[in-house]
């Protein structure tokens, strides 16, 4: 058995937190490769070091002063140095290379990605594992994306012969020789990378939440946990909002087949949310979670005998293409046909959008409608149950929530439903009580 394990920045926020880690790493000895994050805010109004390291780059790139936010950067790593005791460990070389690259040429990524490569710096000094940079295994291609064919050739050959690794996450190195980082988060895709390239058996993803809930609980008050989710699952609720995790993060375990188990750095006895490829394990609901998003607009085409009309769907979407927007559903009928979008990509090209249509398709007319908000409703155990929409829409009908859009994949693993902006979270709370409240 081998395992992966990544720490969050709140996971490593201060010498209190390392201690946690630690404990937690010590107490399995199949946690061979160690991922940490830069140091997370400690208490509410702090700020994250990365952010302060990005404000550092800001400064520096505009001639202004950047050592007295370096200092307090400094200060962060300098508490926790001292708090774990590490009396023979220093960074002031590194520091030293830091205020000579701001000062001299700063560069962006290069910057943001010191708060990981710090943090793992300690951790290793404090665990006893050896450090591995990630610029070292972590290749970006021509195009400034991974390459991970090259990654898991550079990450296999230098840690064929080591046991027990940290790896910082969040960067790599470009095939210009510079660092490279990933979108923030990105220290989540380090790990599962990691995962992938050392064919490891469990991949633990170590944050402040006991896994994923089947809602939002600043919406529900104190949601039931997910036990076991399926990637497509997961994909399905992290694209309407529910992140736990970096998307990005699932590809590279799920082309190897990984388990990614979701963990609590403050509450380790807790089992949290396993996110696996397929499982013939029952959920305790129909419904595995529940997740959406406001700020939606939809754009109704209407026009007589549509659906004989060869070409008629593409000639609309290319008015949208046209303009640079996407479009994130397209519930459709006989004679009209309904383009969801993001509202804030939209209005302001929304007369372009809507003369190009008629340009090129010549619909009967086009309609638009604001403040639509989406929720998705996803769970395997949906295809099986039957009723299940009739549930959702007496539910709402029950809580006074109108229904402008309906939509369901063809898959049976979600069902798409549009309410007003002013109704989400009624409507969230009424079909998780549907759901799940009257089951428990």
């Amino acid at each position: 058995m081998k395992k992966v394990v990544k720490f969050g920045g709140s996971s490593l926020a201060d010498a209190a937190q390392f201690k946690k880690v630690a404990a937690i790493i010590r107490d399995d000895p199949t946690r061979l490769y160690v991922v940490p994050s830069a140091p997370g805010k400690r208490f509410s109004g702090d700020e994250k070091v990365t952010d302060l390291l990005y404000r550092c780059y800001d400064k520096a790139a505009a001639g202004e002063d950047f050592r007295p936010t370096l200092s307090m950067i400094r200060g962060r790593y300098d508490d926790i140095i001292v708090g774990l005791g590490l009396k023979n460990f220093t960074l002031e070389p590194d520091f030293a290379e830091i205020e000579k690259s701001l000062a001299e040429n700063p560069e962006r990524d290069y910057t943001a990605s010191r708060g990981e490569y710090l943090n793992s710096k300690i951790m290793a000094e404090f665990i006893g594992f050896e450090f591995v940079d990630a610029a070292d295994v972590v290749v970006f291609d021509e195009d400034g994306g991974l390459s991970l064919r090259r990654t898991n050739k550079a990450m296999a050959n230098r840690l064929q012969n080591l046991e027990h690794v940290v790896i910082p996450g969040f960067y790599g190195r470009g095939v210009d020789g510079k660092i490279k980082t990933f979108s923030r988060g990105g220290s989540d895709i380090t790990g599962s990378i990691v995962a992938g390239a050392m064919k490891v058996d469990v991949y633990e993803n170590w944050t402040d939440v006991s896994g994923f809930l089947v809602a939002d609980p600043r919406i529900v008050e104190n949601p039931v946990a997910i036990n076991t989710i399926t990637y497509r699952e997961l994909r399905e609720l992290s694209y309407m909002g529910a992140a736990v995790l970096h998307e990005d993060a699932i590809f590279p375990v799920r082309r190897s087949g990984i388990p990614i188990n979701i963990r609590n750095t403050n509450r380790p006895e807790d089992k949290g949310t396993w996110i696996v490829e397929s499982t013939a394990q029952k959920s305790g609901y129909t419904i595995t979670g529940i997740a959406g998003k406001k700020g939606f607009c939809a754009v109704l085409i209407s026009k007589a005998m549509m659906n004989s009309e060869i070409g008629f769907g593409r000639k609309v979407l290319q008015a949208f293409e046209e303009n640079n927007i996407s479009f994130e559903h397209m519930p459709s009928g006989i004679d009209t046909m309904t383009i969801v979008v993001h509202e804030d990509e939209f209005l302001h090209k929304e007369q372009k959008v809507v003369s190009a249509i008629h340009r090129l398709a010549s619909p009967d007319s086009v309609e638009i409608e604001s403040d639509l908000a989406l929720i998705a409703i996803v769970g395997r155990g949906m295809k099986s149950m039957r009723g299940t929409a009739g549930r959702i829409f007496a539910a709402l009908a029950h809580a006074h929530v109108n229904v402008r859009m309906i939509d369901q994949g063809s898959s049976e693993l979600n069902i798409i439903v549009g309410v007003e902006n002013r109704d989400f979270e009624t409507a969230i709370r009424a079909i998780y009580d549907i759901f799940v409240t009257t089951t428990l």
